[in-house]
Parts: structure tokens; C-alpha cells; sequence
């Protein structure tokens, strides 16, 4: 067996001397012992607590007889659809199929199935009745309660009715698999274990739970009515803190319910260390190697999560339903181990990719009332303005990040997950933004305004495009007191919820103004369980039930992408369309604010080329510097 990894065949279990394991652990990723996937992280974390976890990687969804490798585990099986939720993993925001899975080895598609929770689930259900089962990971965690489906556009029940899964590990699970294992390994049945917080489950009778908790819009209000359905999505976003978080239930018929425990407590930093500092062997498993190994590895190999949770509060991101608000941070010392680990690695080049998580420059909770008392339920940490008890405070990423640069062998430590503009600008020491531009970017900063309508940005969750203003002028001006030529590369996103033709115009102006052309455009992707995705199917904002302009034709969608990338000749129908539905002829032309020219006819390769020279011509122009760079793309 390979040294080090937990058994993912029989022969392997046998190996280790075991006869039969207390978990298996069903995932629709490739085995990656690393701690960028939630797999390793739990399997390690109960491997510490005393229990024997066999990994069973994208079981063949299309062979009953899969799941049965490693026979009946003595405690239940484990199951999650991966890092991804496995419908966006399958499918573009057009629905259409993706060719590539970077989480499987060579990148080949098909090796997991659609809503990969439920038919694992099945599975097990067929081949151990009696087995019990645990749901965790992304895609079990967003489904947990009723939601919003995308791509069959309905609303689909909890994924506890939906499938034969026991309960729900929701959230980051370290605590409540734990909680769980020990609880089964004590005899107790999986029907009796509905006291851990961060899990969900399912009961016929509520009288027991009826006290401190709140009762849900039912199932069948919430699939029939959008307004139920949007006061429910209100009550869950109001409850995701883990210290003012309630009990929560949900109906479905006359005598089933789903119950959702308050969330699981943050860990401490000690506790954050300990699930870093476990014996992980930091790749894949031998049997990717014939595969050429796992694609998603590229990115994490030579990165270290330095934090988790964000107190951002974008619309269209799952974090606080998943993760959390409340920041829970590494010890410095255990963050520098483990690049001193990365140095040791025979392909290190002394470039560390990344120092950070889902926010890079969030290091500790966004005030000191979090510590003890949880996020306000109804007040954003940033949004619309940075709020008077916020600690904007970069010195001790600052202090990380010089420890890293320290370190022999390492050569350069970069910062690519992200940073939050305006908690940049809220830090009035202004040390971390001269930092990051002498030591930390790499010729292009990628950041993230998303628009530039405050309408639209009012309905993301991002501050008023007047910060990001300020934000580019004091980028460019540090850069330029440096001597240094580096660039800001804006992501886009086009028709979020609130976003009108006018909007996507306005946008589109953007670009031209500051000769920018995107390589790539973010078409907004309603995924379960964020506020966006709830204004997408209801057209209500849940947190103020007003009505919200949705831009859900695919047209009018291709028509808001296509005027982002309006120098594109390809998008020049569409471009053109969108401006004369909204009386813009005035874009039309040659002169200096027109956004396309108008085509001659029989010149169709003429005006490719004219296109093609115009592109490159702006292309040496970058966001924020109004400086030439030094070449072209």
C-alpha cells in the first residue's frame, strides 16, 4: 500500500492489518491527501480521534456493486460530492456541459454523476439497508433545507428528504464529525443523535424540538409561493451565525420534518493549527499517477490557507451559509511549518502561490463583539459602508508575510485568492497596500468590483463604485512612488440580479473608458443558498421583500455578456442590438465614445481586422494607470 495514504481498495485495507474499516468515506473527487480538500481534512481528523476511514474515490455510479468495496463499515458511511457542488463541476451557467473535471485524474469527465449526495446516497442505501449514512461537504450543506435548483429551475426539497441520508454535517465539519463518530461508536442509534450543533436531520414528530426554535415556511408554501420562499431564505440568512443562530424546521407533508441545529462554534487557533498540523502526505493517490495526477492540484500545491470564514457578504456567495462570517485563523508558526514543508518539495522554485483563503487579507474577526457575541444578523461588516466597530487592521498578515519572504529557499510569496479592496482603504495605516505592491503581485493585481452601476453593486453587496475608484488611484499612486509598472486586472460580472440593459451599458462604457477588453466575462451563476440566487428565482430581495429586476431571458443575458466584450467581433450583432433597444445610436460610430463601428458591407474580414487592431491598441492600456504597458497580450 502507499505509505501514508488511507486505504482506497481492499487489498490496501488489508494491508494495514484492518478487517473491516468504521468508515467509508464516498467522494465524487480523486483522492487528494491534502488539506485543500475537505476529504483529507475529515478523514485525518477522525484518523487522530481513533477511527479506521477507507477512502472509497468516485465509486462507478453506473455499478451498483461499486460501493461494496470495502463491505459494511462498522460505524456508516461518509459521502460528499467533493470540493464542488457536483452540478456546478457538470454544467456552465448556460447549462451546457463542461469537458473537463479537474478534480479527477487527467481532468476526464463523467467519473462522477449529476447530484452526486443523492445517487451515492442511493447506492448505499440499496447495498447496506441498515448502514448509516452522513452527508457532508458543499453541495450537502447548500441543500440542506429547501432551495432553489438552477438547472431543473425548481425548488427541490432537503437533500435528507431527497435521498436516504441520515443526517447533514453542515458547514466546515471537524467538530460535529467528530461529535457524530463518537456518538455511533457509543452504541447509539444515528435516529437518536439530533443533539450536535452544525448537523441537520429528519424526525416525524417535532414536539420535543418545538421549544427555541423557528418554524420554516413549509415545503409546500415554499414551492408554490416565491414570497414564502423568500421570507424563508430570510429567516435562514438571519440564522447562520453560530452564537445567535436558532433551531430551525422545516415541514414537508403531514408528518415529516427537517430540523437544523444552530451552527457548529468557530475553532480557536489552536484547534485550526491541530487540523493543519495533521500527518497529510500533501498529493494524490498513486493510483492518479497513470492519469498524469489531478489538474486541481496545480493551484493548491504551493499555497497555504492562512484563514477561513469571510465577513465580505457578497450576494452571490454561499461562504456565510457555509463557512461563516466570523474569521478563524492559523497560528503564524503553524502557517510558516508548513512552507517550510513546501520548500522540502523536489519541484518547489521557491515561489509560494498563494497566503490566504476566502478573503486573503481577513486575518481576524471583523470586531471584537464577534468573539463572544457572533456577526450581527442584520448589519453587514463592510457593506454599504465599513462599520464603526470595524478592527481594519493589516499588521499581522503583514508580520505572516514578512515571516514567509524570511524563510530560506523561498523566493517570492504571492497573494492570488483575493483581497477586499475596501478593507484596504479602511485601514488608515496604509502599510499593507505599499506591501503588497513591493513584494506581493506579480505584475497584475486581480481584484473583484463585479459593476460599476451602484444600483447593481447595492444588490451584490459591494461597496459604491466610488471606493474602487479610490481604490485604483491609490494603487496606481503606490506603484508609482515604487517605480514599479503593475496593473489591476477588475472581474466583471454580468446580469446579477438588478442589472437592467441601462446597467450593462453603463458597464460596457466602463471598459471602453478605461481600454480595457476582458479575456473573460462572469455570467451570474444562481447556485444554492446565496441571497442572489434567492433574488434570481423570487425577484424579491429577502432581506427587504422589494421588488428586484431579474434579467433571466438567455437573450437579454447574452446581450449583457456580449457588451462587456464589445470589441469582440463576434458580439458586434448583439452589441448593436442591445444599443438600439435602449435608444443608444449615439454608441454607434467612429467617433471617440462610440462603442462598435458600423459595418460596411462585403468588409466583413476588414472590419475583423479593424476590430483586431483596435483591440490591441487598447489592450496597452490598463485599468487604473492610463500607462502603456510595456507589450502586448
Amino acid at each position: 500500500m502507499a505509505e501514508g495514504f488511507l486505504p482506497v481498495n481492499r487489498r490496501e485495507m488489508q494491508e494495514k492489518g484492518w478487517t473491516r474499516p468504521d468508515f467509508v468515506y464516498i467522494t465524487g473527487d480523486a483522492y487528494v491527501d491534502h488539506p485543500s480538500f475537505g476529504t483529507a481534512i475529515i478523514s485525518r481528523v477522525l484518523e487522530a480521534e481513533g477511527f479506521k476511514v477507507a477512502i472509497l474515490p468516485q465509486p462507478d455510479w453506473r455499478d451498483e456493486n461499486s460501493v461494496r468495496e470495502f463491505g459494511c463499515p462498522r460505524l456508516g458511511f461518509l459521502i460528499s460530492s467533493g470540493n464542488m457542488d457536483s452540478m456546478v463541476n457538470h454544467y456552465t451557467v448556460n447549462k451546457r456541459r463542461r469537458h473537463q473535471d479537474a478534480y479527477t485524474p487527467g481532468g476526464a469527465f463523467g467519473r462522477r454523476p449529476d447530484y452526486a449526495v443523492t445517487v451515492y446516497a442511493n447506492m448505499v442505501r440499496r447495498a447496506f439497508p441498515d448502514s448509516p449514512v452522513i452527508a457532508g461537504g458543499i453541495e450537502a450543506s447548500l441543500r440542506r433545507l429547501g432551495h432553489y435548483d438552477y438547472w431543473s429551475d425548481s425548488v427541490k426539497r432537503s437533500v435528507l428528504i431527497q435521498a436516504p441520508v441520515d443526517i447533514v454535517s453542515y458547514g466546515m465539519g471537524e467538530r460535529s464529525i467528530v461529535e457524530i463518530a463518537q456518538a455511533l461508536d457509543s452504541g447509539l442509534d444515528v435516529k437518536d443523535i439530533t443533539f450536535i450543533r452544525g448537523t441537520a436531520f429528519k424526525v416525524r414528530d417535532i414536539s420535543t424540538w418545538r421549544q427555541d426554535s423557528l418554524l420554516l415556511p413549509s415545503f409546500q408554501e415554499i414551492s408554490s409561493d416565491k414570497k414564502s420562499y423568500a421570507r424563508s431564505f430570510a429567516i435562514q440568512y438571519r440564522n447562520t451565525d453560530p452564537f445567535s443562530g436558532r433551531r430551525l424546521i422545516e415541514q414537508y407533508g403531514a408528518h415529516m420534518f427537517v430540523i437544523q441545529n444552530p451552527p457548529a462554534m468557530p475553532l480557536s487557533r489552536q484547534e485550526m493549527d491541530d487540523v493543519y498540523d495533521l500527518p497529510y502526505m500533501r498529493t494524490w493517490h498513486p493510483s492518479c499517477d497513470a492519469a498524469g495526477g489531478v489538474p486541481a492540484m496545480a493551484e493548491i500545491r504551493f499555497s497555504l490557507t492562512s484563514s477561513r470564514g469571510c465577513f465580505g457578504g457578497c450576494s452571490f456567495c454561499a461562504l456565510t451559509f457555509h463557512q461563516g462570517r466570523i474569521i478563524q485563523a492559523r497560528s503564524h508558526e503553524s502557517i510558516i511549518k508548513e512552507a517550510r514543508l513546501l520548500t522540502k518539495q523536489p519541484d518547489f522554485h521557491g515561489y509560494i502561490h498563494d497566503v490566504g483563503g476566502p478573503t486573503a487579507n481577513f486575518r481576524h474577526p471583523a470586531c471584537k463583539k464577534q468573539l463572544k457575541a457572533g456577526a450581527c444578523p442584520d448589519k453587514q461588516c463592510l457593506f454599504p459602508q465599513p462599520c464603526s466597530q470595524l478592527i481594519a487592521d493589516h499588521s499581522d498578515y503583514i508580520s505572516l508575510l514578512r515571516s514567509l519572504r524570511a524563510i530560506p529557499g523561498v523566493k517570492k510569496v504571492f497573494i492570488r485568492s483575493g483581497i477586499r479592496f475596501d478593507y484596504v482603504l479602511a485601514d488608515k495605516k496604509n502599510d499593507f497596500l505599499r506591501e503588497l505592491c513591493k513584494y506581493h503581485v506579480s505584475g497584475q493585481l486581480k481584484v473583484a468590483p463585479e459593476h460599476v452601476s451602484d444600483q447593481v453593486l447595492a444588490l451584490l453587496g459591494k461597496p459604491r463604485n466610488e471606493v474602487y475608484e479610490r481604490f485604483k488611484r491609490a494603487y496606481a499612486d503606490m506603484n508609482r512612488r515604487l517605480g514599479l509598472k503593475q496593473y489591476l486586472v477588475p472581474y466583471l460580472m454580468s446580469s446579477h440580479p438588478g442589472s437592467t440593459m441601462k446597467d450593462a451599458i453603463m458597464l460596457a462604457e466602463h471598459v471602453r473608458d478605461i481600454g480595457y477588453m476582458p479575456q473573460q466575462v462572469q455570467d451570474f451563476y444562481p447556485t444554492p443558498s446565496t441571497l442572489s440566487t434567492c433574488m434570481y428565482y423570487t425577484g424579491l430581495d429577502p432581506r427587504t421583500m422589494e421588488e428586484v429586476y431579474i434579467p433571466s431571458d438567455p437573450h437579454e443575458k447574452a446581450m449583457q455578456r456580449a457588451l462587456i466584450q464589445y470589441r469582440d467581433p463576434k458580439n458586434y450583432d448583439l452589441v448593436k442590438e442591445a444599443l438600439l433597444r435602449e435608444g443608444r445610436q449615439d454608441l454607434i460610430g467612429y467617433g471617440k465614445n462610440a462603442l462598435i463601428r458600423p459595418r460596411k458591407p462585403g468588409s466583413k474580414q476588414k472590419n475583423y481586422q479593424n476590430n483586431r487592431q483596435d483591440r490591441r491598441k487598447h489592450e496597452t492600456y490598463h485599468s487604473g494607470t492610463g500607462r502603456k504597458r510595456s507589450k502586448t497580450r
